[in-house]
Order: C-alpha cells, then sequence, then structure tokens
C-alpha cells in the first residue's frame, strides 16, 4: 500500500510538472515528489524489516528520519540523500510559507527525483517506474538542460536584480533565497531555513558579495546528466568548493548565508543507542570506536555540557563508519587492541 501511495503521487507530480498551467504548478510539484519519495522510502524501509513508528510517540517517523534511515538500511550514497534532503527542504518552504526556484532548478530536481525513485523502485521491488506510467507520457522542456552551478548563478542574479535599490521586490526575492538555502541540503544535515539565514543573505547581496561568498556550500554541488530523451537520467554530485564556516546567529561579522547548526539534532546518538544500533556490547564499541579513531573525529562526536554534567553523543556518521568496518575487521583481535584493560 505505500509503495502504491508512492506511485501514485509520483503520478501526480509527472502531472503537475508538464501541465500547461503555471497557477500553482511548482508548490504542486514540489509537494507531490516529496511525498512520493517519503512513501517510497517507507515502503522499502518495511519491506527491509525496519521499523519506521516512533515507540515514544506511536506516529509513522517525518522524512527526515526517514532519509537517515534509508542512508542506513536502502543503501543510498550521500549524493542521494543530499538530493532527498534538499527535496524535503523546498517541499517545507513552500508548504509552510515562501519558497521559489527559477524553470531550469526544478526540472533539474524533478528529473532527479524521478531517477533515484526508479533506482530505488528497481533495487528494492525488482521494478521500474515505466512499468507504472502510460506509453503516452512525454516530459517536454522548451530549454536546454544545463550544470546546476549555471541555474544557480541565474537564480542569484535574479536575487540581485530584485534588491537593488528602488526596487519594491524584497518578498520575491527572499522567497528565491529561500529555494537556494533550501538546496544546502545536499552537503548539510542541517536543511531548515529560518528568517535570520534569509537575513544574512539579504545583507550580503545588498553589501555586493559574490555568490561564493553568500552561498559557499552551493559551490561544491554539480551535476551528471546521462541519456537524451526519455532515457535521460540526473544524478547530483559534490565537488570541491569554497570553505564554510559556521558562527553563531548573533556574530556580527557579515557571514552571509552560513547556519547555525542545531548540534543536538546531528549528535543524537549516546553510546549506548549507538552500540545498540551495531548490535554490540558497550565496551566492544567502545573498543571499536578507539580502532577507529571516533572520540577524536570531531564529524563523528560532539560532547555537550550542562553545568557540570558532559555528555557524549554521536552523529550518523559514526554509526556509518562503524557499520562499514564490521564488514572488515576482527573484532577479536579491535578487542585484544583496544578492550578496557584487565588486573
Amino acid at each position: 500500500m505505500l509503495k502504491d501511495k508512492a506511485i501514485a503521487s509520483m503520478r501526480r507530480a509527472v502531472t503537475a510538472f508538464n501541465t500547461l498551467d503555471d497557477e500553482g504548478r511548482q508548490t504542486s510539484v514540489m509537494l507531490t515528489l516529496q511525498h512520493a519519495c517519503e512513501m517510497l522510502l517507507k515502503a522499502g524501509l518495511r519491506e527491509r524489516g525496519v521499523e519506521v513508528f516512533d515507540k515514544r510517540s506511536g506516529r509513522s517517523i517525518g522524512f527526515e528520519k526517514c532519509v537517515r534511515l534509508s542512508g542506513e538500511h536502502l543503501g543510498l550514497d550521500a549524493e542521494q540523500v543530499g538530493l532527498l534532503r534538499a527535496i524535503g527542504a523546498l517541499r517545507d518552504e513552500e508548504q509552510h510559507w515562501l519558497a521559489e526556484v527559477n524553470e531550469g532548478l526544478l526540472y533539474l530536481y524533478a528529473r532527479a527525483a524521478v531517477t533515484l525513485f526508479d533506482e530505488i523502485l528497481a533495487e528494492i521491488f525488482s521494478e521500474r517506474l515505466a512499468d507504472h506510467l502510460p506509453e503516452r507520457v512525454l516530459p517536454i522542456s522548451t530549454r536546454p538542460m544545463t550544470d546546476v552551478s549555471v541555474l544557480v548563478g541565474e537564480q542569484f542574479q535574479q536575487i540581485y536584480d530584485l534588491l537593488a535599490p528602488g526596487k519594491r521586490r524584497h518578498t520575491e526575492a527572499r522567497a528565491l533565497v529561500r529555494g537556494l538555502l533550501a538546496l544546502e541540503g545536499h552537503v548539510s544535515e542541517e536543511t531548515e531555513v529560518s528568517e535570520r539565514d534569509v537575513d544574512r543573505v539579504v545583507r550580503g547581496v545588498r553589501a555586493g558579495q559574490g555568490i561564493d561568498k553568500v552561498f559557499p556550500r552551493l559551490g561544491s554541488l554539480g551535476t551528471a546528466i546521462e541519456g537524451d530523451g526519455p532515457t535521460v537520467k540526473v544524478h547530483f554530485t559534490k565537488r570541491a568548493g569554497a570553505p564554510v564556516q559556521f558562527v553563531p546567529a548573533d556574530d556580527p561579522r557579515a557571514a552571509a548565508a552560513v547556519r547555525e547548526v542545531d548540534l543536538q539534532r546531528k549528535y543524537h546518538m549516546p553510546p549506548a543507542k549507538l552500540a545498540d544500533e551495531l548490535s554490540l556490547t558497550l565496551p566492544r564499541s567502545t573498543a571499536l570506536r578507539r580502532q577507529l579513531g571516533l572520540d577524536d573525529d570531531e564529524d563523528c562526536l560532539h560532547v555537550f555540557s550542562f553545568g557540570s554534567q558532559q555528555h557524549r553523543r554521536y552523529s550518523d556518521n559514526a554509526l556509518r563508519r562503524m557499520r562499514e568496518a564490521l564488514k572488515t575487521v576482527d573484532m577479536a583481535e579491535v578487542w585484544r587492541e583496544h578492550g578496557p584493560r584487565r588486573r
């Protein structure tokens, strides 16, 4: 039933994208694409025996946790997870306020979502999306496809023009800003867009800063386009970009679009939960962490201080690295090398 709901929403997304009526079109595409992806991920997780209900609330998990679990259990790589996060962020901004991307970016994200949807459907259920679409479906584009960096640059120029002195189109400019901020889901686990993020971008643009200063993360985003016509496939890729600096929200420096990260969301697993996820005892999990040097890696561990108490929390990166290591390491040797010393 979840798979059927996913396919139904993807059909609606195709219909919304190819409609000749522009009224509400972008909203319909964003909402139905995200819903199609979420339902398919949940269908895949259930097929693999993964629980998709939160035990405490008794409700189905949200999209963000669904994406995280899919990276662990459905074999999605970082680029695929980043695409899903960006689609989720675009949907959230469009659902709850205002977000806008230009037609070229909308096409790339819609086509990349179709590509990923088809790949997951084939991998988990041995079906192809084409099996569920009528033969008459024909995607039409009146402009040639181009790299995402060019399309992002075009949208940045739109923002720059709308914020020019004498223009009174700030609301439209901010909607475009929110659209680009949502795309940072490709390179960041923090995908929620706040008004402070938007304000920093607007200040940076008005100060005459370039796109590499205002949106430093998007410099690492690229696309790989294969095939032609009905068989075209779009994948988002990562490449070396400008270095990113994280600063507090109230930092007086002109930090443009650099965001304040919710550390408790990124580092959410205490040591016991990390061990439980790997089906290891806590001491053996500690030994493996020492073997991999995770406690010295800022991307894996953060220590939260609450008064005199300190709490160690681990990120999904730590879980991913430990799970990969378990496929190759000899835990008996790890235990002899890094287990607790005995008297």
